[in-house]
């Protein structure tokens, strides 16, 4: 008798795959339809639900690439990466990485890296709340101390780094026919912060120093290593306005002090 785990594994190959010795060794009884036309119609209402959730996730990637051709990317993305979710809602996260090698992307190649920000979008919307800084704790730390701090983001804040302006791509395909021929591809790239304020999700564009600081404080770097990321990266990096921008803004919401063997 074939074990439980065997018996989902031939499921997964003649649904997903088609392979027929898998249906085979299955032995569905189909009633009035064969077994591969029963299974064919499970496998269209898989397919069918990951079509829907994905394009919810990357409306603009489907816009940009056309319907018929983002369907066919999903089969084959849900091939390549089969869910380990059971909330299909929360599937999709190597979309990215997936087109960025997919040969019928090759001709748009910022199809990957608008799939990041959309992915950046969707991880914003879900994730966890924070309180504001404690700035009278931050207040009462000493001058000489606070090269040694080390700081974090909120958790909705996520980094978009590209070659193309996916920003402007992404803003002129939110409703409409899609518009790539109107933002050309080599019109400049983009360092993106996306986050979820109190009003809903928010996308800034970034000045090299502040993206390469902010991204150094998610990393838990201190203090004094992220401003010198963020000069080295831009010369005309202020600590004191990006610091204070973005903790009025609750991109930066708490810190912690070094121990006293760090």
């Amino acid at each position: 008798m074939r074990s439980l785990r065997e018996l989902q594994r031939g499921f997964t190959a003649a649904a997903l795959f088609g392979d027929t010795a898998a249906l085979s060794e299955l032995g569905i009884v189909a009633g009035t339809l064969d077994a591969a036309t029963r299974i064919g119609v499970y496998r269209n209402n898989v397919f069918g639900n990951y079509r829907q959730a994905l394009a919810a996730t990357y409306p603009v990637v489907r816009r940009l690439f056309g319907g018929a051709s983002f369907d066919l990317a999903v089969e084959a993305f849900v091939r390549a990466h089969p869910s380990l979710h059971g909330d299909v809602n929360r599937y999709g996260g190597d979309m990215a990485r997936f087109l960025s090698n997919y040969p019928p992307a090759r001709e748009r190649p910022y199809l990957a890296d608008v799939a990041r920000l959309e992915w950046a979008i969707d991880q914003a919307n879900i994730a966890a709340d924070a309180p504001a800084l404690d700035l009278p704790a931050l207040g009462a730390v000493p001058v000489d101390a606070l090269g040694g701090l080390r700081f974090a983001l909120h958790p909705s804040a996520q980094f978009v780094k590209s070659r193309y302006p996916v920003f402007r791509l992404w803003q002129a395909n939110q409703s409409g026919d899609a518009s790539e021929d109107h933002v050309a591809p080599n019109e400049g790239a983009d360092l993106l912060l996306v986050r979820r304020a109190p009003d809903g999700v928010v996308i800034e564009r970034l000045a090299p120093g502040e993206h390469a600081f902010l991204v150094a404080l998610a990393r838990s770097r201190r203090l004094d290593d992220a401003e010198q990321r963020g000069a080295a990266a831009e010369s005309a990096f202020d600590l004191a306005v990006v610091l204070k921008r973005h903790v009025a803004a609750q991109t930066i919401v708490a810190f912690r002090a070094p121990s006293p063997l760090s």
